[in-house]
């Protein structure tokens, strides 16, 4: 079923499309550049669209370079539950932490930034990863008059699936355009994301199917 039409309360959510997820960085997503002219394209038919940016400080907590002994992939216990330790990525300032150089997104009226917590990581674009603290993100789309978000960008079943599911928990429609995504797939995490977004309510939808 294609979208016939977007509406004025139609927003694009691209997410962390950074160079750090991209060939070439710290933490290289398979084919993460090939994403980002998808995203021009479809961000100019959309009315509205806001970006999130990870932004960790130097020793982040979930960097396996913060627990002597660990290795980048493993898995922690924290205050807040699981933790996956990653290799240190998207440190402030830097030059991974930076958007693709071919984002061209001019219109983009907001950007979060999440991760910025020492002690807590963050994939949602709403929530931290202890569930309960918010980024603002609700709260802004919400006084906008928001009700429909098309969500693409990186990783497609850690932070986009955690910011798709996390909209749906606010009472947003949510459609993943699966062909503006990537994924890490670390121990058949895309396949359990899409179970969890579909039993969410997430749509999915491909560009072929948009009114671009």
């Amino acid at each position: 079923m294609t979208i016939p039409e977007f509406e004025d309360q139609d927003l694009f959510l691209i997410v962390d499309v950074q160079n750090d997820f991209c060939f070439g960085g710290a933490l290289a997503v398979a084919g993460g550049e090939e994403v980002v002219p998808l995203i021009n394209r479809l961000a100019r038919a959309l009315p509205h669209s806001v970006l999130t940016q990870d932004w960790h400080p130097p020793g982040h907590d979930s960097f396996a370079s913060s627990h002597p002994g660990r290795q980048p992939f493993e898995t922690i216990e924290v205050s807040y539950g699981q933790q996956t330790l990653w290799p240190d990525h998207c440190v402030q300032g830097t030059e991974g932490a930076r958007f693709h150089r071919g984002l061209d997104l001019p219109m983009a009226e907001l950007t979060i930034r999440k991760g910025f917590r020492r002690n807590l990581d963050s994939y949602s674009a709403f929530f931290e990863n202890d569930r309960l603290t918010p980024t603002g993100l609700g709260g802004y789309l919400r006084e906008r008059g928001m009700r429909r978000l098309f969500v693409a960008g990186l990783a497609t079943d850690f932070c986009v699936y955690y910011s798709a599911v996390d909209a749906r928990r606010l009472g947003f429609e949510v459609v993943l355009i699966e062909d503006a995504c990537r994924a890490i797939d670390l121990g058949e995490s895309l396949a359990a994301a899409r179970r969890d977004m579909a039993d969410a309510g997430v749509r999915f939808h491909t560009s072929a199917e948009l009114p671009v």
